[in-house]
């Protein structure tokens, strides 16, 4: 023990010779004095993080100066340099005001400076800022050594001993003094509340770097109860996983952190989700859902580590959806003229706005392949849909549009005798609805489905691309605008078959490949 503090005390003397601190019975008190200087960034212990910010302005009247240069105490080399770093520093001298204004006030305040609450301070702590502006404080070593790990191992001195501490580089003064008054106080949740969650956060980083284990947890139990904005929330996450709190952050962070193996199957919660909003009554309800519902779940595709929908969950309600659509039209064409068809038109238009919904979502997740096919194959809603009035099934052709604009930007693959049985089978409805289609739907844009149903002609085999294209051609001259115009597509097919006619010519090169052996 004797020769530990021999130890330090060589160390404390080569520092006052270097002019970093001052002769300890020059600055404190009359009896013994320990000096330690510490700083953050060089923090001796893990579970002491670097603590943040620094401690501004002096009690009451006396300024910064006079607190640290003393009648009769003579300046050291360190003080000089803070000095000169306070005139230059960039800080606005406004902004410097008020953080002096702030910390003179919570000096003020203090506990440890009521002079009833146990006699003068026998700790002489002082926070200084990397920009030099320093605050310094008399406080008590009883209440420093109960309340910080710290500060328990630092000040291990016999009674009667003072004790000069410098915590150094600090972010900012004003959390070190205000944690420094949480040691002192009983109720430390009502002096939180009502604080902003980054000063909170602040509160913590000093109190785990020093060793204050009850203003961590009341740090810690406050962000658990306040509500957090977006940003903050990812401070909170931020901050706890790199002071490393594992058991009391957990508590914290349960609001954004889910146990895999209690929680809830994700597809479950899609198929809920999904079907609520398919059956909706709600008409505005319904799209203000679809709309958020289809913005998160290309949030959760974007991002590769979140959990998704399944392929399997929406193709699953999509032949639920055309169940539903072929019942409705079975039920439309066997009712008599007289009977109010209002209520099943509308299910009609709401199961085939569904559709468009669910493909919308397979085709940007990539998976809508499957889909043209299960249309192209729905022969018996095509013969249902001819039987019903323009009017109530023309959303039905917003289907087959929608289909036809994904093939056309090659956003959906198929081979090509599916994407001619598409046409086959759907392409004469898309005609005769188009009109209504049109004129019925600000969403729909003409331009944007004539080309993608030109495209989509134009990727079959060319002999095909005649078939279509000839009976578009007659049926253009009778409808006019009430059928798509697709005469870029009419002119390339055109063009390939009569212009650039393209024969492949016969490659008599062939390719030859030799191998030749090398002795090893």
């Amino acid at each position: 023990m004797a020769g530990e503090n021999a130890l330090k005390s060589r160390e404390v003397s080569a520092m006052i010779k270097q002019g970093f601190i001052p002769d300890p019975t020059l600055s404190f008190s009359p009896s013994r004095t320990n000096s330690i200087v510490y700083s953050p960034s060089s923090s001796p212990s893990k579970t002491f993080p670097s603590p943040p910010p620094p401690f501004p302005a002096s009690p009451q009247s006396q300024t910064l100066t006079q607190i640290q240069t003393r009648p009769g105490q003579s300046q050291t080399l360190y003080e000089m340099m803070s000095e000169e770093q306070n005139r230059e520093s960039k800080l606005p001298n406004d902004k410097r005001r008020k953080l002096q204004d702030r910390v003179s006030k919570l000096l003020d305040e203090a506990p440890f400076r009521d002079p009833n609450w146990g006699g003068p301070g026998d700790v002489r702590l002082t926070v200084v800022a990397r920009d030099g502006f320093k605050a310094s404080m008399d406080v008590h070593k009883s209440v420093l050594t109960e309340k910080s790990r710290f500060f328990a191992e630092k000040l291990r001195c016999d009674r009667g001993v003072s004790h000069s501490v410098e915590i150094s580089d600090c972010d900012d003064v004003e959390v070190y003094v205000e944690t420094v008054v949480l040691m002192y106080l009983e109720d430390l949740k009502r002096r939180l509340m009502g604080e902003g969650v980054s000063k909170v956060l602040s509160l913590l980083k000093v109190s785990a770097a020093m060793m204050f284990d009850l203003g961590v947890m009341s740090c810690l139990e406050y962000l658990e109860a306040v509500p957090w904005s977006e940003d903050e929330e990812a401070e909170v996450i931020s901050q706890i996983d790199h002071l490393q709190l594992h058991d009391p952050g957990t508590e914290v962070l349960l609001r954004v952190l889910s146990d895999p193996s209690t929680s809830v199957r994700t597809d479950d919660i899609f198929v809920s989700l999904l079907s609520g909003v398919l059956q909706a009554k709600d008409d505005k309800a319904r799209r203000e859902m679809k709309t958020l519902i289809s913005r998160l779940l290309k949030e959760a595709s974007d991002d590769s580590g979140r959990l998704d929908v399944s392929k399997d969950t929406l193709y699953h309600l999509c032949h639920r959806c055309l169940s539903s659509l072929v019942l409705c039209l079975s039920e439309a064409t066997s009712m008599d003229e007289n009977q109010n068809r209002g209520v099943l038109m509308s299910e009609i238009t709401r199961e085939a706005d569904n559709i468009q919904w669910i493909v919308e979502i397979l085709i940007g997740k990539k998976m809508g392949d499957d889909f043209v096919k299960i249309w192209a194959d729905q022969k018996e809603l095509a013969t249902l849909h001819s039987k019903i009035p323009t009017i109530y099934r023309h959303e039905i052709s917003r289907i087959t549009a929608q289909l036809c604009i994904a093939i056309g930007r090659g956003h959906v693959l198929v081979p090509k005798e599916t994407r001619f049985s598409l046409l086959s089978t759907w392409l004469e409805a898309l005609y005769e609805d188009f009109g209504w289609i049109r004129r019925s739907s600000r969403a729909v844009d003409k331009k944007l489905v004539e080309d993608g149903l030109s495209q989509t002609i134009l990727t079959l085999p060319l002999l095909q691309q005649q078939a279509v294209l000839l009976n578009w051609f007659d049926r253009f001259l009778n409808k006019g605008d009430d059928c798509p115009n697709i005469q870029k597509a009419f002119e390339i097919w055109w063009r390939r078959a009569f212009i650039r006619q393209y024969s492949a010519e016969q490659d008599d090169s062939q390719l030859q490949i030799t191998v030749c052996d090398y002795p090893t």
